[in-house]
């Protein structure tokens, strides 16, 4: 599987040490399947930062060590994501075990109706109906040292 990583700088060496634990997956090496959401993040990550270059490092997985992998997958936005979501962005870290957490991700279009959520003024399921019609990327949280020994930086592409 081939992953890319949106950043405002080139990285070859992924890394557990600059990861926030308030992200939708909590603390991880955050990856897409998708080049288009990647290069997205990377534009994303220099506005914010003011520094460096739109770049997006892409790495491969080493299908026997990622078979290996203990991962939790959300299919789609349902209530077990919205609910696992809202955990880590309360910082209230839900006892997952787990090397890799994938699923869709709660981006710009989708934190208004999350927030809402969280705030009380939706209940779960009109935030659920309300996000059903959004188009989701996907991605791939990689939690731990095993996850990302079973990636290999490949290429890098500047935006």
């Amino acid at each position: 599987m081939i992953l890319y990583h949106g950043s405002n700088l080139e990285i070859k060496q992924p890394s557990l040490q600059y990861s926030r634990s308030s992200l939708d997956f909590g603390s991880g090496f955050y990856t897409t399947t998708d080049l288009q959401q990647a290069k997205k993040w990377a534009n994303r990550v220099v506005h914010l930062r003011k520094i460096g270059e739109p770049t997006v490092s892409v790495f491969e997985t080493d299908d026997a060590l990622w078979n290996s992998l203990l991962t939790l997958c959300f299919e789609s936005a349902d209530s077990a994501w919205l609910q696992t979501v809202v955990a880590y962005r309360r910082l209230q870290l839900p006892d997952i075990q787990a090397d890799v957490i994938s699923g869709p991700i709660a981006d710009d279009r989708t934190v208004d109706v999350i927030n809402q959520y969280i705030a009380g003024t939706y209940p779960e399921h009109i935030a659920l109906e309300l996000l059903l019609p959004m188009r989701f990327q996907d991605q791939w949280a990689l939690k731990t040292e095993k996850a990302l020994a079973a990636v290999a930086w490949k290429e890098t592409i500047k935006v």
